[in-house]
């Protein structure tokens, strides 16, 4: 089965691409009214962002649309909030508060640079930026502002950052400042949260062009590139193919309890000097043992099994459109196939490489709204597995990224 981990996107909000600007004026204080210079003034998860002058003022130019900016400054808690260019009437205010210390003051204030932490260190670069080519070429720059929590009955790891984590991200020529709202990986699962800043890196121009193919690379067949296809009704011609299908459970696999049980079993009549052979054939139980051997067995079985019921699913039965809004709105499963790039090696280590990447998409809820950015406006109305759980942070764009049409 293939590994499963929680997707999630970070922008609650999007970006319109229209050519009329405005102009968005704003002021930035501490709670004594005193201005605060050097602050960041930024639309979450994109190149779009400013810093405060002496007198605490920003100045950003936008285009018509909603957007969530983000205020923040280290040891200020950060303000986020919504702004739309067509109610925008006058300067905007931002009060910051110093931050109180909400992280486990054991963890923060104790933090010791030894194995263990370089370990989880490890699993946090692993789960966080991913195992992609991409992820392999971004280097986290301040790895000591981060602490962990690992539970040992739950196997759970958690992560903290006292301070915004800096990504230099050579694949992509960005400089990444991510403030990690939250991060936990239990099992072969991994949830995060956070607002993010992209900055252009300079380089020479063969450096830009490497840059620029690299995005490419990174946006052709990702989630972005794959909603913004939908909302367009141009899936076929962006080399997606989407097909439906039913999970239900694999008959042939015992229950948890039943595998419980024959564990439990095992466990009671093995010995350090006769242990049972979890590994020897058996046709046809005969006896308890074989019975509980057989059931342990079947633990690789997958848990449940796929049936595809339609293929090229119609835009009808993917997506809802009113006047306002795009909503993704689908039955049971899809199968996302992109026919335009291969798999990455990395992807399936040993195995034959796959010349197409597949992905699957559920929902949690009726319906989610797609932004025309090319997000879900709410993260947690879709779970993806398959190719897109396999690309991690390393992999994603900011909002305003727009393909060359060279």
């Amino acid at each position: 089965m293939k590994k499963v981990v929680l997707f999630l996107l970070f922008a609650l909000t999007g970006i319109a691409s229209v050519s009329a600007q405005i102009l968005i004026k704003g002021t930035v204080v501490t709670t004594s009214n005193l201005p605060m210079e050097g602050a960041s003034v930024y639309v979450n998860n994109s190149t779009i962002g400013t810093v405060t002058d002496a007198d605490g003022n920003f100045e950003l130019y936008l285009n018509e649309g909603k957007y969530e900016l983000i205020v923040s400054f280290i040891g200020y808690k950060t303000i986020i909030t919504n702004v739309e260019t067509t109610s925008y009437q006058k300067p905007l205010f931002f009060k910051l508060r110093r931050a109180t210390n909400f992280l486990n003051e054991a963890v923060v204030t104790k933090i010791k640079y030894d194995d263990d932490w370089r370990y989880n260190l490890s699993r946090f670069k692993s789960a966080f930026l991913g195992r992609t080519l991409l992820a392999s070429q971004c280097n986290l720059m301040n790895p000591k502002v981060l602490s962990f929590e690992f539970d040992r009955t739950t196997g759970a790891l958690t992560a903290y950052a006292k301070e915004p984590l800096k990504i230099r991200h050579q694949g992509l020529g960005y400089l990444i400042t991510y403030d990690l709202v939250h991060f936990s990986l239990e099992r072969q699962r991994v949830t995060y949260l956070g607002f993010t800043k992209y900055q252009n890196l300079k380089g020479s121009k063969r450096k830009q062009r490497k840059w620029l193919k690299n995005r490419l690379i990174a946006y052709n067949g990702s989630v972005m590139h794959f909603m913004r296809s939908l909302r367009a009704k141009k899936l076929k011609e962006e080399g997606f193919l989407v097909h439906q299908f039913k999970r239900v459970l694999n008959s042939d696999r015992p229950s948890e309890e039943t595998i419980k049980k024959a564990r439990a079993y095992i466990a009671s009549i093995s010995s350090k000097d006769n242990p049972v052979n979890l590994s020897r054939k058996i046709k046809k139980p005969r006896t308890a043992l074989d019975s509980a051997v057989s059931t342990v067995q079947k633990v690789r079985l997958p848990k449940y099994r796929d049936y595809l019921y339609k293929s090229n699913v119609p835009y009808l039965d993917l997506i809802i459109q009113n006047k306002k809004e795009t909503l993704l709105s689908f039955e049971n499963y899809l199968s996302i196939i992109f026919t335009k790039e291969s798999e990455e090696v990395n992807y399936m280590p040993n195995k034959r490489v796959h010349k197409n990447q597949t992905s699957s998409l559920t929902m949690f809820k009726k319906t989610a709204i797609i932004d025309p950015s090319g997000t879900v406006i709410d993260p947690l109305d879709i779970f993806a597995e398959g190719y897109w759980s396999f690309e991690q942070f390393a992999n994603l764009l900011p909002l305003d990224y727009r393909p060359s049409k060279n």
